[in-house]
């Protein structure tokens, strides 16, 4: 998956909690919210904040949906809450492999 890809699909479905999220998809978006808001930040402070919130639900959902692709229920992202240690965990599971074979959310992404 490529970034125009990745950024048009978890903006698409920017609710939906239900099935996978590549590898790919999660980091590809996750590159895209960071220079969005860091690019309107340097602009104005309100612009970023603004972006940070319009982008607030399409970033978890597809961390939802990411720990989806490795067999993690989604209520796991509630853990990102935990300062440093949740953290840490967080990123781990994010860099995780996805599941190659279907699991309770669904098929494995396309790559």
């Amino acid at each position: 998956m490529d970034f125009k890809t990745a950024i048009v699909t978890c903006l698409t479905k920017y609710v939906d909690f239900d099935g996978r999220a590549s590898k790919a998809e999660f980091w590809w978006f996750f590159l895209f919210q960071i220079i969005v808001i860091v690019v309107l930040s340097i602009v104005l402070q309100m612009l970023g904040t603004l972006a940070s919130l319009a982008l607030l639900l399409p970033g978890l959902g597809a961390g939802v949906r990411r720990l989806h692709d490795i067999g993690k229920s989604g209520w796991w992202i509630l853990i990102g809450l935990i300062p440093v240690i949740g953290w840490i965990i967080a990123i781990y599971w994010a860099i995780q492999p996805s599941q190659p074979e279907p699991n309770n959310w669904g098929a494995p992404p396309a790559a």
